[in-house]
């Protein structure tokens, strides 16, 4: 099946009141079904003798967010993080956290640990200083660039 073909079809799902689409043809199989605002399309290649051309999923309009205003943002040095995952103070349940509001730390130590995909990630300081403020909180999740701690 062609590129324009499939973007005609995906088109014609998104417009009309049809919610699910699937077509069979020598090529291969494509299903598509539309939720709520997004349409997503599956390609399933049937064993076949000319490569088959997948389109990209049409994705939903994504709502802009108001920009965080500058006093908003922390006096000091900021430590955010660098990875999505679950931001965890200490290294175990009953341990004792690694750095608490006051604390001294040097440059290369370790103030927390972020766990992504099962893999504990120790997070260091990348300057030294005390710590004035802590930003995330114990088993959250957390996002990329987020501010985690402030050092000053």
């Amino acid at each position: 099946m062609d590129l324009r073909k499939l973007k005609t079809l995906i088109d014609l799902v998104s417009e009309s009141n049809v919610s699910e689409l699937e077509i069979t043809e020598a090529e291969g199989k494509v299903r598509i079904v539309k939720s709520g605002a997004a349409v997503v399309q599956q390609c399933v290649a049937a064993p076949v003798q000319a490569p088959v051309a997948a389109a990209a999923p049409v994705a939903a309009p994504v709502a802009e967010l108001p920009a965080p205003s500058a006093a908003a943002a922390p006096a000091g040095h900021v430590v955010k993080s660098p990875m999505v995952g679950t931001f965890y103070r200490a290294a175990s349940p009953g341990a004792k956290p690694f750095v608490e509001v006051g604390s001294q730390v040097k440059e290369g130590e370790t103030i927390c640990i972020i766990e992504a995909m099962k893999i504990l990630n120790e997070i260091e300081a990348d300057k030294s200083g005390t710590v004035t403020r802590i930003l995330g909180e114990n088993g959250q999740a957390v996002e990329y660039g987020q501010p985690l701690f402030v050092i000053e």
